[in-house]
């Protein structure tokens, strides 16, 4: 499933234009994504909880010459589901 999958199924089940779907699911992720800029987590009950972490600066290889190169460290999404989303993938 995508995004604009996503925004068809909502559009069906709230009887809306797919146009506000499409707002809606936007303003969804951008809100999530606002959140993890800030350093914020963002737990939704019974789904999980988005986080950012920071990753360790770190020595890879490049594939094509096997030359050693630095990766700088940074910060990452993260998710970690919820108990009833792990429940429910399970079956």
């Amino acid at each position: 499933m995508n995004k604009q999958a996503i925004v068809e199924v909502l559009s069906e089940k709230l009887g809306t234009t797919k146009a506000e779907a499409e707002r809606a699911v936007e303003t969804v992720f951008d809100t999530i994504a606002g959140s993890l800029i800030k350093g914020e987590d963002v737990s939704v009950a019974g789904f999980g909880i988005f986080s950012a972490k920071m990753r360790a600066a770190r020595t890879a290889r490049n594939p094509r010459t096997g030359e050693a190169i630095q990766v700088a460290a940074m910060k990452v999404p993260k998710f970690k589901a919820g108990k009833a989303l792990k429940d429910a993938v399970r079956g």
